[in-house]
């Protein structure tokens, strides 16, 4: 921390993030800055208008929402090269929401997107005031995963119409993959010819010509190619048409739809948009942050992302997250502080005054091809293979996502996965593991260790470890198990609970404990814990369990508690016993000597 960042109060630093990075501003980061902002922006130019044209609106409200929201998002997040604008989950997104309600591209369908970019926006931004930056963690990787691949596989169906040449309208994405193919035969070649070669160059350009994006030398090339094709045999003969002029570099003034009955039926769509949004932010955020060192703070990105769609809804522009290709790329070009992000947004003006008229001559089959390959990135097959070779239940919440997201309407789709978490989590929880313990003679000190076909239970004590939480989800298995012992081991009266590994108890969980010592205790035998943790046991005291329970069977370690235990048993059935697993068996004669 620096002098001037130290004299920053709490207040400061919430209301004006930025004041604790300026002070790192100098003239050697505003280079490194500058030169990382100007890739940037050259790299949003065809991401921009591919993401728009996903979306359902005009090719400009891509690079609207490259302008001013990645602005206000670099002033108020936390992270030092995260770049907000628009991105491909939340465009399409916006389409699956918005293509039900309007026809894409009327004004209708604007001031929609422009209604969901503000409602969002305010949800992530109320989300972030309250702190609830932890509430992303209830998105598991799996439903990332498995929601971003359908999204990829939904894109490849949405563009394949205009891949092929071939005009069809908005629907689910079976009916778009038979639309498609019903009408196949009326397949453009040159159309087809442009947008293959088109992505030939995106998917292999970066071999050739490694220090510039594939994307732009795609767009490039695709679309001198169409114009070449379009000059030489008509239009009409190669049906390659065109985006049209954009109508202008900076974004002007827009205003949402806020009536009653517009916000009720975006409300739903909006939560979603909304979460999809910041789920993508905070895990483009922290993998950037694990790379630069930087701690970050999920409730001020929270806020950040909020305020960026929030400025989007005035400044033409849609629903917008944190790029992964820009991050990464801001990144490695050797950005150091959110300037790069500010000077990205106010190059990409520049940047446009120069090439907007050229933009008129991007062929629709260009951008169908290069939203294949935005489509190929947003699947990721290595972290696939790993779930499916790792973990059933993770597996079992991946297929739900994904096919969820193509069945069902796409907003309806990310709760679905995170509910299937919740419940295979839930499922996991409620059934906590339980061992049967012996101490192992093979071990100095006799260290407590599974129950094995060597090894012998004392016919009096059974030990038991519990893994987990005992808390009202848990309860109904926990009993069964506790059932079976005693129907199963009745000699075994006494109970002693190895309870370091009992996380958290409810009051179900409490109640249970002392039904099981009453239990116990009606049979001529007793429970006992040893090792509670601390939460634990003030439970318990507050609830006035531990009365039931007795504090005189709470030991703290096990030593104590097997000598303790050990007091109470039956000497007579010690006797003639011939476990001998206790140190403590020693003080009492065995069979051998009583003959």
């Amino acid at each position: 921390m620096t002098p001037s960042t130290a004299s920053i109060t709490p207040l400061s630093r919430r209301l004006f993030p930025f004041l604790k990075w300026w002070p790192r501003v100098n003239a050697a980061t505003l280079k490194a800055d500058a030169l990382a902002g100007l890739i940037g922006a050259i790299v949003v130019l065809p991401q921009g208008v591919a993401f728009a044209t996903l979306a359902g609106l005009p090719p400009e409200y891509g690079l609207y929402c490259a302008m001013v929201p990645t602005v206000v998002a670099a002033l108020f997040g936390s992270s030092l090269h995260t770049i907000a604008g628009p991105t491909n989950p939340v465009s399409l997104m916006v389409f699956a929401v918005l293509s039900p309600l309007a026809t894409p591209m009327t004004p209708h369908y604007i001031e929609l997107a422009l209604t969901l970019a503000l409602m969002s926006g305010i949800i992530m931004l109320a989300l972030g005031l309250l702190g609830f930056g932890s509430l992303v963690n209830f998105m598991s990787s799996s439903v990332v995963i498995g929601f971003t691949a359908a999204l990829g596989v939904f894109i490849f169906a949405s563009q394949l119409g205009n891949f092929l040449g071939i005009a069809s309208a908005p629907a689910g994405f079976a009916d778009l993959v038979l639309g498609t193919f019903r009408r196949f035969g009326d397949a453009r070649p040159w159309v087809v010819l442009v947008a293959a070669a088109t992505l030939a160059v995106g998917a292999l350009s970066h071999r050739v010509l490694p220090r510039i994006p594939p994307m732009l030398t795609a767009m490039v090339l695709g679309s001198v190619m169409a114009f070449v094709l379009n000059q030489a045999l008509g239009v009409e003969s190669t049906g390659l048409r065109t985006l049209g002029p954009l109508p202008g570099a900076l974004p002007p003034l827009s205003t949402p739809d806020v009536s009653a009955a517009t916000l009720q039926s975006l409300l739903p769509g909006a939560i979603a948009v909304a979460l999809v949004s910041l789920t993508q932010a905070l895990s483009i955020a922290h993998a950037i942050a694990l790379k630069s060192g930087q701690r970050l703070d999920n409730s001020q990105e929270f806020i950040a992302q909020g305020l960026a769609n929030v400025a989007a809804a005035f400044f033409s522009g849609f629903p917008t997250s944190a790029s992964a290709n820009r991050c990464g790329i801001n990144y490695d070009a050797g950005a150091r502080t959110p300037m790069s992000a500010i000077f990205s947004a106010l190059l990409l003006v520049l940047v446009l005054l120069a090439v907007a008229p050229l933009v008129a001559y991007l062929p629709i089959a260009v951008v169908a091809a290069l939203l294949f390959l935005v489509a190929w990135n947003l699947i990721d097959f290595a972290r696939i293979r790993k779930i499916l070779s790792t973990s059933r239940g993770e597996s079992a919440v991946l297929a739900v996502t994904f096919l969820a997201t193509l069945l069902l309407d796409l907003e309806f789709a990310i709760f679905v996965g995170v509910l299937v978490s919740l419940v295979l989590f839930l499922n996991r929880t409620s059934h906590p593991i339980m061992r049967s313990l012996v101490p192992d003679p093979r071990h100095t000190g006799r260290k407590m260790t599974e129950v094995e076909d060597s090894l012998v239970e004392c016919p009096q004590l059974k030990i038991l470890r519990i893994e987990g939480s005992i808390y009202f989800g848990a309860v109904g298995h926990v009993e069964r198990h506790l059932d079976t012992l005693r129907e199963h081991s009745p000699g075994q009266k006494h109970l002693l609970l190895m309870s370091k590994s009992i996380n958290f108890v409810d009051m179900a969980g409490a109640e249970l404990l002392v039904e099981e010592a009453r239990r116990r205790r009606a049979g001529g035998g007793q429970l006992y814990f040893y090792s509670l943790r601390k939460p634990v046991e003030e439970l318990l005291e507050r609830g006035g369990y531990m009365a039931e329970l007795g504090r005189e069977n709470v030991f703290r370690g096990k030593r104590e508690a097997i000598g303790g235990v050990f007091t109470r048993l039956d000497l007579s059935i010690c006797a003639t016993c011939r476990a001998r697993i206790f140190e403590e068996c020693a003080s009492v004669p065995g069979p051998k000597e009583t003959r």
